[in-house]
């Protein structure tokens, strides 16, 4: 089993597909606030994270996405996803963090082993789109290295979308 100690409390893993049903709730719930904060449904945006479905991730671990949960006590706090896409590069998905459990620095920490892995992958860079009028997850992101690198539209978001890079072979990290 893929496994990170952290402390006697926190651990991560990597995801199996005996994790499906609840890593889809655990993302449903972590992203159900940004979804009523910029009025998201499942009409006006379905593919949201907030509308996550157990096919969803069973369809992201059969082309290769990886799951990684973060566990607090073994219970299912959080969790980040790592999809290779091409020459060196990452797509950072799916992160959230219970909101239960948030301000504890586990979304930090969860970055920080997404980092981790992708280097052990060979990634040079890490990539993450966020909804553009998300300005504290945006300053957050930057704080941790991240750069935006464009906003733009998307014909099936009812939002502009920032995107954000990190240098993995560049950037050192921020304390």
């Amino acid at each position: 089993m893929n496994l990170r100690k952290l402390d006697d409390l926190v651990q991560i893993r990597k995801a199996t597909l005996q994790d499906v049903h609840q890593l889809s709730s655990m993302i449903r719930l972590g992203f159900r606030d940004v979804a009523e904060r910029f009025g998201l449904t499942p009409d006006n945006c379905p593919n949201h994270p907030s509308n996550c479905t157990e096919r969803w991730i069973e369809e992201d671990l059969g082309r290769g996405v990886v799951y990684y949960i973060l566990e607090r006590s073994r219970v299912p706090t959080g969790c980040v996803a790592l999809e290779c896409a091409e020459n060196g590069t990452f797509y950072l998905e799916r992160l959230t963090v219970l909101p239960e459990a948030r301000r504890r620095s586990f979304g930090k920490t969860l970055v920080d082993h997404a980092f981790m892995e992708a280097k052990a992958l060979g990634a040079e860079r890490i990539d993450i789109g966020i909804i553009a009028e998300h300005i504290e997850l945006k300053n957050w992101y930057e704080k941790m290295g991240f750069v935006e690198t464009e906003t733009r539209k998307f014909e099936n978001l009812p939002f502009l979308v920032t995107l954000l890079t990190y240098d993995l072979v560049k950037a050192e990290r921020p304390s």
